[in-house]
């Protein structure tokens, strides 16, 4: 899912391919098996979508973006993408599971989003999820306060307490919870400045483009000595993982 900003499809799925190639992991917690139905919630350009259709599962790829699901029907033009909003999604029969990447943390009325969840599955259904969690570039968000003063963060970074609160308001029981950090290497002299532009344009709304430029070039400034090293950057991720099963409300 993304922010209410246009998506660079392109610029998402070659520059920032480390998105999803981290959640391959992720597909293996899910476990699919042939026959399942499930849905992949904020899916983006559609490669772990298709990694899930591999299984012989029958999968739907749901994202907000248009430009994203147009970009993940290019590439996978067998796979079923559809363009919907996680706080008010449906499919029509219930699903065995339902999966999510990298996608939820845009999605700040998390209880709204988690009921659509609860709806789409069968009893017993599983969810399986990563998102950025609490502390998701600390150091990023500190250095751009430093530059530009107060801003709104356009993200939702949990703790493992929050988020099972919701998932269990909702008739969720966790079955896995973690919250852990994942350095995350960005490559290229300007991928600071690419990771702003793609992920956090959010963080800068009301100012002219100029304005950002010089902002995410003093951003990139305090961070380097500390975050750039041998062409790449590295940069304080923490994810959010969880897997939780339907039960009766």
């Amino acid at each position: 899912m993304s922010s209410d900003s246009l998506w660079d499809a392109q610029r998402y799925q070659f520059q920032h391919g480390y998105v999803w190639r981290h959640g391959e992991g992720l597909v293996d917690l899910l476990a699919p098996q042939p026959g399942e139905r499930i849905v992949d919630l904020g899916c983006g350009s559609g490669q772990l979508t298709a990694r899930i259709a591999e299984s012989g599962a029958d999968v739907i790829g749901l994202d907000r973006s248009p430009e994203m699901i147009a970009q993940a029907r290019t590439n996978f033009p067998s796979i079923d993408f559809r363009v919907a909003d996680a706080t008010a999604f449906q499919v029509e029969s219930p699903v065995d599971a339902v999966f999510s990447n990298a996608a939820l943390h845009w999605v700040k009325d998390a209880n709204a989003a988690i009921g659509c969840v609860w709806r789409a599955l069968k009893p017993g259904g599983r969810f399986v999820l990563e998102m950025g969690g609490h502390g998701n570039t600390r150091t990023v968000l500190a250095a751009v306060r430093e530059v530009a003063g107060p801003v709104e963060i356009p993200w939702f970074f949990p703790t493992i307490g929050e988020y099972a609160a919701v998932l269990e308001a909702n008739g969720f029981e966790i079955r896995l919870a973690m919250l852990f950090d994942r350095p995350t290497i960005v490559e290229g002299e300007r991928g600071l400045e690419d990771w702003l532009v793609m992920f956090g344009d959010g963080l800068f709304s009301g100012m002219s483009e100029s304005q950002k430029q010089e902002v995410r070039r003093a951003v990139a400034g305090r961070l380097r000595p500390t975050h750039y090293r041998d062409g790449q950057w590295t940069l304080d991720y923490r994810r959010l993982r969880v897997t939780a099963a339907k039960s009766e409300r």
